[in-house]
């Protein structure tokens, strides 16, 4: 390796480009190797997923409430800020001598080393991502600096024959140092581009290599699903959307998604595996055809996030196409004292569901692999997931799961061991969705309208009050089942001025929702709805 003479210190903008075009060069080289031997092992990711699992529980839902489901992208982007600020710093201090700067990599090669091993779910090849990605990194910063400085040097040269000296010592020998500086800025320039093209060409065939393109042809192969129990059809009158409510269905699109997921797993359904076992009689290995030659049925639910705050947006409903899980927990035989059954995901997570709850005859429990009609979306838990009417996602809904362990409450998931609930049914709750908080409308006769929730029991009747005057119980909408949520409206008379409109849910138990605030920790938010609006 070269050293820098103290002479020859680099431009501070070309010091910061060399430190950014070299961690570029390793991310990229690092999602590359990471493509071909485990996706989850990128640096980038890792270090991402490894953040996700050590922040702070408060931190986390911070980042809810202030990003939504954009909260993964929020994360990504500001990991690359503070990379490139990192990366700027190392430049700087390696003007003179590379050194500094080959250290800085080798450390962010030494954090994605740690994250990938922190991945228990990762085999040792994937060690090789983080590994690669130092090497790389350290071999573009040392390339790109020693170029940098031989035409620093011949700068030097070049300035040390002003046009007075050459015309008395040698014209010929300062054109010489004025060609070798523009051939030495040309040699970096020239060194710079190759390193940004290679790194954008590792990059985008890592990404393609990730399995994006093999699970969408999977996915396609599969075609549009056919159960052998197919649902009712939705009612008329299963949603008021032309008075302001979703509609019932809630397209794929729309879905709501929080998952831990910083990069979304891609597992074709030719590599899916599924394995039963732990307190059972008959340990069980099905493959994705195994699952298709089954029983299958089609049921319209309504999922609800834990982290979703009073007149949250974080509930859907879709129809799930799947197979019983009591189907398949009878057929592996569940031994006395099972409790609970321990679902993991491909990219470790995991999630704890009652034993009653999967095997209750009446509540239909999935193991889905498809969604209004189509396979599983990718971002949705393609090619397998499991669906459990009632309970929040978190204990019941693992995405893209591939393991299933019949066991005790002794063993603590994900969520639990960060403060969440072992156990957690879905609250009653009711929503305000017309009209919006701060809304102006006209005065006089108004509609309010929203919806309300309490899977696995069902909606009773819905009454709304406003500026803490009496109830007044609203129209709901045709129910569909006792899992799906229900619409509601009223018309209301409001003189002009501001009014404040609040909204509470009676389920089928006879259990009104409270109107006490608690948090989402650690299982669901309680409290009523209300929307301040001004009548003019």
């Amino acid at each position: 390796m070269y050293r820098a003479s103290h002479q020859h210190r680099l431009g501070g903008a070309v010091a910061v480009l060399i430190a950014l075009l070299a961690v570029a060069a390793a991310l990229a080289a690092g999602h590359l190797v990471a493509a071909l031997t485990e996706p989850l092992a990128s640096p980038y990711l890792a270090v991402g997923n490894t953040a996700i699992d050590l922040t702070p529980q408060p931190v986390k839902e911070l980042a809810i409430d202030l990003f939504g489901t954009a909260d993964k992208l929020a994360l990504l982007v500001g990991m690359g800020v503070v990379i490139a600020a990192l990366a700027a710093v190392g430049g700087l201090v390696s003007r003179r001598n590379p050194l500094p700067g080959m250290t800085m990599i080798t450390g962010f090669g030494l954090l994605g080393m740690a994250a990938t091993v922190s991945r228990s779910s990762l085999a040792p090849l994937a060690l090789t991502a983080p590994v690669t990605a130092a090497l790389v990194g350290m071999g573009a910063f040392a390339w790109l600096h020693r170029t940098a400085a031989a035409s620093a040097r011949g700068n030097d040269r070049a300035s040390s024959h002003p046009r007075r000296e050459a015309e008395q010592e040698d014209a010929e020998q300062h054109e010489t140092a004025t060609r070798g500086t523009a051939g030495g800025r040309r040699r970096f320039l020239i060194s710079g581009v190759v390193v940004a093209l290679a790194s954008g060409s590792a990059g985008t065939v890592g990404q393609l290599l990730s399995g994006r393109r093999r699970v969408s042809r999977s996915r396609q192969a599969i075609g549009a699903l056919e159960p052998d129990i197919a649902a009712a059809p939705v009612p008329a009158g299963a949603d008021f959307a032309d008075s302001g409510t979703p509609s019932f269905i809630t397209p794929n699109k729309s879905f709501y998604r929080i998952d831990t997921a910083l990069r979304v797993p891609r597992v074709p359904a030719s590599e899916w595996g599924l394995r039963v076992h732990g307190m059972v009689d008959r340990e069980l290995n099905l493959t994705f055809d195994d699952l298709m030659d089954r029983r299958q049925l089609q049921k319209p639910i309504t999922m609800v996030c834990v982290s979703n705050p009073v007149g949250g947006s974080y509930i859907s409903t879709a129809e799930f196409i799947g197979v019983p899980l009591r189907d398949i927990l009878a057929e592996s035989g569940v031994r006395d004292g099972a409790e609970q059954v321990l679902s993991t995901s491909v990219d470790n997570f995991t999630a704890g569901t009652p034993i009653d709850a999967l095997t209750d005859p009446n509540r239909d429990a999935l193991l889905a692999v498809g969604m209004n009609g189509e396979p599983l979306p990718t971002e949705h838990g393609f090619p397998v997931r499991m669906v459990t009417p009632g309970l929040y996602g978190y204990v019941s809904a693992t995405k893209w799961v591939t393991d299933l362990e019949v066991t005790t409450w002794d063993t603590r998931t994900y969520w639990e061991k960060r403060g969440w609930a072992e156990r957690a049914p879905v609250k009653t709750q009711s929503r305000i969705d017309r009209p919006k908080g701060f809304e102006k409308t006209p005065a006089g006769r108004i509609t309010v309208a929203g919806i309300a929730w309490a899977p696995h029991t069902g909606i009773e009747r819905v009454e709304v009050r406003v500026d803490q005057g009496s109830w007044q119980e609203a129209e709901l909408s045709a129910s569909v089942n006792t899992d799906t949520w229900r619409m509601w409206r009223i018309e209301l008379d409001l003189s002009p001025g501001g009014h404040n409109v609040e909204s509470r849910a009676t389920d089928r138990s006879g259990y009104t929702q409270t109107a006490k605030r608690v948090p989402t920790v650690p299982d669901g938010a309680t409290g009523w709805h209300s929307v301040f609006f001004t009548a003019e």
